[in-house]
């Protein structure tokens, strides 16, 4: 293995939000699951985006190892509403 594909811990915490709430990890790569869990939501009945330049969402399903980077924005989506 090369230097360059080796992956080592952080030395430095990552500070990232979700639906504007801080937070700080020295894990990089996380499930979208353990990340929505993090707020406390179910996994079930939401799915974790990434807000991007230029205003677009990325979605990631449950299963999904998300990348987190140094100031991501991070919001939960409401899978589906209960209809009465």
């Amino acid at each position: 293995m090369s230097d360059q594909t080796k992956v080592t811990p952080l030395d430095h915490e990552i500070h990232f939000t979700i639906d504007g709430q801080p937070f700080a990890t020295k894990d990089r790569r996380q499930s979208a699951s353990a990340l929505l869990r993090l707020v406390g939501l179910d996994p079930a009945r939401y799915d974790l985006g990434e807000l991007e330049p230029g205003g677009k969402t990325k979605r990631f399903t449950d299963d999904e190892i998300v990348t987190i980077r140094q100031n991501s924005r991070f919001v939960s989506i409401r899978c589906a509403a209960d209809v009465a």
